[in-house]
């Protein structure tokens, strides 16, 4: 077995390679081809499915939980701000830069790093299935979402994204909104006790001020904000409809449904979701996922953040090394020695939480 510091070693030239090919989401296949080089290498069997590609313990048991562990290789379009050639990996000051850098390629490499640590392990409490998947970016159709139909109960999850290797116990959902506001067309000259735009003021008074009762420990009230308006054409016509949209961010103490719900009873006009399974999660103080990091000093805290999380069912941890803050940044970077952090960590968690 590779000691961990080769692993590390082949880990950050893996994640070198990730950054000077581009990665898109939908448009994953090359580094997809990676990744499938990565567990040949390791003589690892995979599978694949569009640009998702995951592997199982070798000495897995139908008897056992299956911990998952995740992250993805899709990267959004690097901004105008870039300075740097987003595409090339540069190693300079102890940091190595390149879009994907830290979201999230460091995580996902350490991931798998570790996945090759504890690939032949027969001891295991829990088997492991690592899946690194496309399309998180998007929240694409073919992405996480659609390799869970391939894999067995989930009894956890750990997911790579960047949070300093502390303990993202949970997370907040996304709901959003398209509001239809309907009124009647007239001529602006006319009285017009009807007109959509004005209607659509309590509406959004509505959201601004709306308190939901139950507030998250973790993650503090629900979130709801009025992003977007549209309506009318010219000066002189009164448009009968006015779009609002609007961007919910639910904690764990309410699902997508039940939102959804309590807008519908108390806004006066056509509210239709975008999509429903965006969810909030969350992972008990208690588990023993958690409570590995605790003992190794790990701080708990709650993500504004979406993630891959949002598709599963099981309670999930998101870790990993890298800073939130850098994500879609000009000149994106992760610093080397969180890389080799993020592979200590997540191993020195994993054997006390697979108790060996």
């Amino acid at each position: 077995m590779k000691n961990i510091d080769t692993l590390t070693q082949e880990a950050i030239s893996l994640l070198k390679s990730l950054i000077e090919t581009p990665s898109f989401s939908s448009e994953e296949d090359q580094t997809a081809l990676l990744i499938e080089n990565w567990f040949n290498q390791n003589e690892i069997p995979f599978k694949r499915e569009n640009n998702n590609v995951w592997a199982f313990n070798k000495y897995f048991d139908k008897n056992k939980p299956t911990l998952l562990l995740n992250s993805h290789h899709d990267t959004v379009r690097p901004n105008q701000a870039y300075t740097n050639d987003p595409f090339k990996a540069i190693e300079k000051d102890g940091k190595l830069f390149g879009l994907g850098s830290n979201d999230a390629g460091g995580c996902l490499v350490s991931l798998l790093a570790t996945f090759v640590h504890f690939y032949e392990n027969q001891n295991l409490s829990h088997n492991i299935v690592i899946v690194a998947s496309a399309e998180e970016e998007s929240s694409g159709k073919n992405g996480l979402n659609s390799v869970l139909k391939h894999l067995p109960e989930l009894d956890c999850a750990i997911v790579g994204e960047p949070t300093l290797m502390q303990l993202a116990v949970a997370e907040k959902g996304l709901l959003v909104l398209d509001v239809k506001v309907k009124g009647t067309a007239s001529h602006a000259a006319h009285q017009n006790d009807d007109n959509a735009l004005y209607k659509s003021i309590p509406v959004m008074e509505w959201f601004k001020n709306y308190k939901f009762d139950k507030i998250s420990d973790v993650l503090g009230p629900v979130k709801m904000t009025v992003t977007q308006i549209n309506a009318g054409k010219q000066h002189n016509v009164v448009p009968s409809e006015c779009d609002l949209v609007v961007d919910i961010r639910v904690t764990d103490r309410y699902t997508n449904a039940e939102i959804l719900e309590v807008v519908k009873a108390n806004v006066n006009a056509e509210v239709t979701p975008r999509s429903m399974h965006l969810n909030a999660s969350s992972i008990p103080i208690a588990h023993g996922l958690v409570q590995a990091g605790i003992a190794l000093g790990r701080t708990t805290y709650g993500s504004p953040t979406l993630s891959d999380q949002s598709v599963l069912s099981c309670q999930s941890l998101k870790l990993g090394p890298g800073e939130t803050l850098r994500s879609h940044s000009a000149d994106e970077f992760i610093f080397v020695n969180e890389i080799v952090e993020g592979v200590d960590l997540y191993i020195k968690i994993l054997t006390d939480f697979f108790k060996l």
